[in-house]
């Protein structure tokens, strides 16, 4: 056995380290085995992107150097993995050398799909929101490619959607529009005929009316994916705007008792519902409310969706009431909703390093220990908990919940848009689905620094934030505060301010990095 670290150090020409799990649950790296089936050989590309993507997370300049020798290496699945966590580590990250680029682009004309997988989803990750127009001309002939398959495809359209997300752009919208209007009745059945339609959405995400045309257009779809691709567009489109109005209208879908037939388009209808009425407190909770009547009422695929639409009303923020709904449900008769709902504990604790959570998985691991894709399950759970050691998030909502994250919005929606078909996606061959999280992931400290932006260390007022609009006077903003000093951890609901007035913030919401300038006015105090 190698230690993780000795591993950064072996040449392209060595046998590859993966990762296994001893009797105690422990993770080990297994060096020079040979491995034999799919399974083993999709666990090894998903090793790679774990071991140097995520590691190395937003480290370009020192994590390049550990990538770039596995790109040489004879196994494709290595070489896709390398791939991806070219994207990865790119993801968030803006470099004025585009390494990302360099390094992907000539790989999407490969032939073997795993490659041509592994560079556009990194692609996708490393140019999330930038609207690259280099990225565009790359991935517009892969989508209308009528040799490529449907997985190339709707991975090329999701990533496109990434990229250009919530900018309303026709070019693209109308190469996934004719991508779908081409495509055969049996290639529309697959499951990664629907990514087609989330690549749509993005798109379209928070522009709210800018959407209709699309949407009548999507109504000439082939009758297996109009709909869906209706529903789809329709919640990105109002996402994060409470419209009451829509909501109701996609509880009015959820309501229809399909039994089966043509029902594709009601498991988004439930995250659709999450994804409008999270824009604020009272919207999440009548959501909340809403989304515990479909439990006892709606069809199986319904139920097997509430799940995930309980978490994204709750991510990185651990409610009491949604926690033990998802816990129930993590022992439900149907597996497709136990998944669910173990992922979902996972996401609503992603960050937070949550005890309860994370006694509940152990409970849960113990319980599965015979079925292998919930255990799996679990295990992804509890990684999200503990997600960054505790100092990461994926809340996409900053500033005081002022101000929303197309970004990663995106990264969170194609997540949960693959766990609506778990068996085939996540639990498949493309459980590297999963990795749609890292757009989502960001520090959750408070850190403050000087104007040449050097750390500085300040007192400052941990408290729970308090709605202040609309009062008289100077009133507090934060109540039942703690008083730390920088750095600090804000959880979901926190709100900082300064202990003293010696500095005055440079930013009127004290999250992430901060700059601080000197208080000309301020008079040291001899008792401070």
């Amino acid at each position: 056995m190698v230690t993780v670290t000795q591993c950064f150090d072996q040449g392209p020409s060595e046998a590859p380290p993966f990762l296994l799990q001893d009797a105690s649950g422990k993770i080990v790296v297994s060096q020079g085995s040979a491995l034999t089936t799919p399974h083993q050989k999709r666990g090894l590309s998903s090793w790679t992107h774990f071991l140097t993507g995520l590691i190395v997370l937003w480290d370009v300049d020192g994590g390049l150097p550990h990538v770039d020798k596995y790109l040489y290496i004879s196994d494709n699945h290595v070489v896709a993995g390398a791939l991806l966590a070219v994207g990865i580590l790119n993801c968030s990250v803006r470099n004025d050398c585009d390494p990302a680029y360099a390094l992907l682009n000539e790989y999407v004309a490969k032939e073997d799909p795993i490659i041509r997988i592994g560079a556009i989803f990194g692609l996708g990750l490393s140019y999330a929101g930038c609207g690259n127009e280099d990225v565009l001309k790359l991935l517009v002939p892969v989508v209308t490619e009528s040799r490529a398959g449907m997985d190339v495809v709707g991975f090329s359209a999701v990533a496109l959607g990434m990229v250009f997300v919530g900018t309303c752009n026709q070019e693209v919208a109308e190469v996934i529009l004719q991508a779908l209007m081409e495509r055969s009745e049996a290639e529309l059945g697959e499951p990664m005929a629907r990514m087609l339609c989330l690549g749509l959405g993005l798109l379209f995400l928070g522009t709210q009316d800018a959407v209709d045309a699309t949407i009548e257009v999507a109504k000439t779809l082939h009758e297996r994916i109009s709909q869906f691709c209706q529903v789809v567009l329709e919640t990105c489109a109002y996402a994060g705007t409470g419209n009451v109005e829509k909501v109701q209208r996609l509880l009015g879908l959820c309501g229809d008792h399909l039994e089966g037939k043509n029902d594709y388009h009601q498991a988004p209808a439930v995250l659709g519902i999450a994804m409008v009425a999270m824009a604020e407190e009272l919207g999440q909770s009548m959501a909340i409310r809403s989304l515990e009547h479909l439990l006892q009422y709606g069809e199986p695929n319904i139920r097997r969706a509430v799940p995930l639409a309980l978490a994204l009303l709750s991510i990185s923020n651990p409610k009491i009431n949604v926690m033990d709904t998802l816990s129930r449900l993590s022992h439900d008769s149907d597996s497709e909703v136990a998944m669910g709902a173990t992922i979902g504990l996972g996401l609503i604790g992603a960050g937070t390093n949550n005890a309860r959570i994370a006694g509940m998985l152990r409970n849960l691991s113990s319980y599965y220990y015979k079925d292998p894709s919930l255990l799996f399950c679990v295990r992804i759970a509890q990684g999200l908990v503990h997600l960054g050691k505790g100092l990461l998030t994926l809340n996409p909502y900053h500033s005081d919940r002022i101000l929303l994250s197309h970004v990663a919005l995106a990264g969170l929606t194609s997540f949960l848009h693959s766990c609506l078909d778990m068996k085939g996606i996540v639990l498949g061959k493309y459980h590297y689905t999963l990795y749609y999280l890292v757009s989502a992931m960001q520090p959750r400290m408070l850190v403050t620094v000087d104007e040449e932006l050097k750390p500085l260390q300040v007192a400052v007022r941990v408290g729970q934030a308090v709605d202040v609009v609309g009062q008289a006077g100077r009133p507090n903003t934060i109540t039942g505060f703690q008083t730390h000093t920088t750095p600090v951890l804000l959880a979901t609901g926190d709100r900082a301010e300064l202990a003293t007035e010696k500095y005055l913030p440079m930013s009127s919401v004290l999250e992430g990095f901060v700059v601080l300038k000197r208080n000309p006015d301020y008079v040291e105090d001899h008792l401070s």
